[in-house]
């Protein structure tokens, strides 16, 4: 599985969500998006699950961004 990295820190909306979006369009089939956010991304998890995708977010504490890790159901 390939891990593609984008950070979307300090970017306002809605560009963040716009290259989430295209990055996932490259994305290989058995590939995972890791991406680095200021803020929780409320707005594109229902655009993930309609679209097939997975995802899972966690929040560091230490430098107040959230980790959205996306992939494709069945990986």
């Amino acid at each position: 599985m390939k891990t593609r990295s984008l950070d979307v820190r300090g970017l306002e909306a809605p560009e963040p969500l716009e290259r989430i979006l295209g990055a996932l369009e490259s994305l290989p089939g058995d590939g995972r998006l890791e991406v680095i956010h200021w803020r929780e991304p409320l707005l594109l998890y229902p655009i993930l699950e309609e679209g097939g995708w997975r995802h899972k977010t966690e929040y560091n504490e230490q430098d107040r961004t959230y980790l959205i890790s996306i992939w494709k159901d069945g990986q």
